[in-house]
């Protein structure tokens, strides 16, 4: 019995530092059978001291909820900041750029400078309230139904627009991304409007705070295989740093 008590908080221990494990993973740490290891983690998980998903677990649910913009933006700020600063260095003169809603590219957004012309098309207004009034930065402003927990715009308007469009980078934020899920976020109609997005654009750029690693919205996105960059904080769990550029995407941590 002490070695079980022992396995369970060493368990439990790893995934402080980790965040998400994989079970065979698990296995091999601790020299056990997966059959072993699944009835742990069912013992853990009727305890609510963990969630299994996916051949995997972690120490919070998976599924994420939806909450206002207003509240998410003083979520992870100093992290949001560090994120926006790197993504502002991948900009080029005369770029055309979508950006998306949320926290995360409403910072980004907030750091542009207009030492550069640039194009951007958005469905949030508060990006476009932002930067109309920021020279040699041309804004466009999607149309449609509003969101109002994101303060952005959703709907066939929008979609249709972009399918005319061909830009050259996406700055993309979401609600979660999952190793085998993808991307998501918690809106079904963002997420068809963020396929758009990605359909009209060369490069897809994915702005993420580590809380949103092993995390599932609602509304899938797209399977990680579309991302071309990712940049996030430091805290994000290695295994999604490793599996990240083992797909050859290109991470960028601050």
């Amino acid at each position: 019995m002490s070695n079980l008590i022992h396995r369970h908080k060493a368990i439990l221990n790893e995934l402080e530092k980790e965040g998400y494990i994989k079970i065979s993973d698990l296995s091999k740490l601790f020299s056990v059978s997966t059959v072993t290891l699944r009835k742990d983690i069912k013992y853990l998980e009727e305890k609510r001291l963990l969630f299994h998903s996916h051949g995997g677990v972690s120490l919070y649910s998976s599924l994420t909820n939806e909450r206002h913009i207003d509240e998410k933006e003083k979520v992870k700020v100093e992290e949001k900041l560090r994120i926006a600063e790197a993504a502002i260095r991948l900009l080029n003169p005369d770029d055309r750029i979508i950006v998306a809603s949320g926290t995360t590219v409403l910072a980004f957004a907030n750091k542009i400078n207009t030492d550069i012309p640039l194009t951007i098309i958005t469905s949030s207004l508060k990006i476009s309230i932002n930067l109309c009034y920021k020279h040699n930065i041309e804004v466009i402003q999607l149309g449609g139904a509003m969101r109002k927990s994101s303060a952005s715009v959703i709907g066939p308007d929008a979609e249709n627009f972009l399918n005319n469009l061909a830009c050259s980078k996406l700055f993309l934020g979401i609600d979660g991304l999952d190793l085998d899920f993808g991307l998501t976020t918690s809106n079904i109609a963002e997420a068809h409007l963020n396929q758009a997005m990605i359909r009209a654009s060369q490069k897809v750029i994915v702005l993420a705070d580590s809380s949103k690693f092993g995390k599932k919205g609602f509304g899938r996105i797209c399977d990680i295989s579309q991302v071309h960059t990712i940049i996030t904080d430091k805290n994000t769990p290695l295994n999604f740093v490793h599996a990240f550029q083992e797909r050859g995407i290109d991470v960028i941590l601050v």
